[in-house]
C-alpha cells in the first residue's frame, strides 16, 4: 500500500510542470524621464515589461466629445531591453450615452493617438496594448463593442489586446461577462471602502480579498495577469466623515509628534492646525500601506487558484519614492510564489 502511494505521489510530481512567470511595472506618470535608481531596481529583478499608462479618455467640457486627459510625455525613449505596453484608461462615464459610429470613431483615435506616442517612445512594434476601465453592467455592450472595434484596428498585426480586471468584474462574472479581449490584469488592491472610517486598510486586505476571489478565478475563460499595490496613503476624516487623501502626508510626517497623536495601529489624530496638508485640528488620518506580509499572503493565496501557464506579475508603480520601501530580493520572492 505504501509502495502504490509512493508510487502516486511520484507520478502526480512529475506531471506538474513549473508555471512560467515574468516581473512587470505599471508606469503611471504623465511624464517619462529615464531614472536611474528606478532602471537599476528594474534590472535587479530582471523585469522587462513596462505597462505604461499612454492617457486618460473622459468627455470635453461639453460633455460629447471623447478627448486624451493628461497624455504622457516622453522626455526619453525607453531602452530596447524593455517591453512597451501602452495602457489607456477609459473614464466609465465616456461609455454611458455614446452611439455606436462615435465608438468606432473612437476606437480610431485611441490606435492613432497611442501608435503616435509608442513612436515616440521608440516603440512603434509593440505587442500589446492594455484597455483600463471600471465598466459595469450599464456600460458592458458600449465597452465590449469598443474592445472588439480596437481589435478590428490591429489589421492582422501579432499584437494582443488585454484589459484590467476589478475584483467586482470578477465576483460578477456570470452577470457581466467577459470582455472579447486576449488576457485580463486583476488589479488586486482597493479592495476595501476607503471613505469608511475606522482602521482597516483598504489598499490591500486579504480577507477582503477572499470575498471577491475564488474558485472563478480557476474558471475565467482568459488567462489571468495579477497586479499588486507598492504604494500607501494617508486617508483624512473630520468628525468621523471622509474629506480626501492629503497627497503631502508622508508617514514621517504622521510619526512627528508635535503634529500628530498615534492613536492605534494605523490611525493618527492632529495635535494643531495643518494647513499645508489641508488639516484641522482634531482631524483624523488613517495610514495605509502595501506590507511586504500582505503581498506575500496575496501572491500565495492567488498562485493556487490560477490556472494560467504564464503570469504577468505587475506592480504598481515604478516610481524611485515608492519602490525604495521593498528591497527587490523581496519582490522577486513574491513573484516566483507563482510559479
Amino acid at each position: 500500500m505504501k509502495l502504490r502511494l509512493l508510487l502516486l505521489l511520484f507520478l502526480l510530481s512529475a506531471c506538474r510542470h513549473e508555471r512560467k512567470t515574468d516581473t512587470a511595472f505599471y508606469y503611471w506618470k504623465t511624464v517619462y524621464k529615464a531614472n536611474p535608481a528606478e532602471v537599476i531596481y528594474r534590472q535587479q529583478l530582471h523585469s522587462g515589461k513596462l505597462y505604461v499608462r499612454i492617457m486618460d479618455v473622459d468627455m470635453d467640457e461639453t460633455g460629447t466629445v471623447p478627448v486624451p486627459v493628461s497624455p504622457i510625455i516622453f522626455k526619453n525613449k525607453l531602452p530596447d531591453t524593455v517591453s512597451m505596453v501602452p495602457v489607456v484608461f477609459i473614464v466609465n462615464d465616456v461609455l454611458k450615452n455614446i452611439t455606436k459610429p462615435a465608438l468606432d470613431n473612437l476606437a480610431k483615435k485611441i490606435l492613432f493617438f497611442v501608435n503616435g506616442k509608442a513612436e515616440q517612445a521608440g516603440k512603434p512594434g509593440y505587442q500589446e496594448l492594455q484597455i483600463d476601465c471600471d465598466w459595469t453592467l450599464t456600460t458592458r455592450d458600449n465597452y465590449f463593442y469598443l474592445l472588439n472595434k480596437i481589435r478590428s484596428q490591429f489589421c492582422g498585426q501579432k499584437r494582443l489586446l488585454s484589459v484590467t480586471l476589478r475584483l467586482h468584474q470578477l465576483k460578477n462574472q456570470k452577470r457581466n461577462g467577459v470582455p472579447p479581449a486576449d488576457r485580463v490584469m486583476l488589479m488586486c488592491y482597493n479592495m476595501g471602502n476607503l471613505r469608511k472610517y475606522g482602521s482597516q486598510n483598504s489598499i490591500l486586505d486579504i480577507a477582503e480579498m477572499k470575498k471577491y476571489i475564488n474558485s472563478n478565478i480557476s474558471e475565467y475563460h482568459l488567462p489571468v495577469d495579477i497586479a499588486l499595490p507598492l504604494f500607501s496613503w494617508a486617508v483624512a476624516f473630520r468628525n468621523k466623515k471622509y474629506i480626501g487623501i492629503p497627497k503631502q502626508v508622508s508617514y514621517r510626517d504622521l510619526a512627528d509628534t508635535e503634529q500628530f497623536i498615534k492613536q492605534g495601529d494605523n490611525m493618527y489624530r492632529a495635535k494643531t492646525e495643518l494647513p499645508q496638508y489641508g488639516l484641522r485640528l482634531n482631524d483624523e488620518v488613517r495610514w495605509e500601506n502595501s506590507s511586504l506580509p500582505a503581498l506575500q499572503n496575496a501572491a500565495k493565496y492567488l498562485s493556487g487558484l490560477i490556472r494560467s501557464d504564464t503570469v504577468n506579475v505587475a506592480y504598481f508603480h515604478l516610481d524611485e519614492a515608492t519602490i525604495k520601501a521593498f528591497k527587490h530580493e523581496d519582490l522577486d520572492k513574491i513573484t516566483h510564489l507563482f510559479n
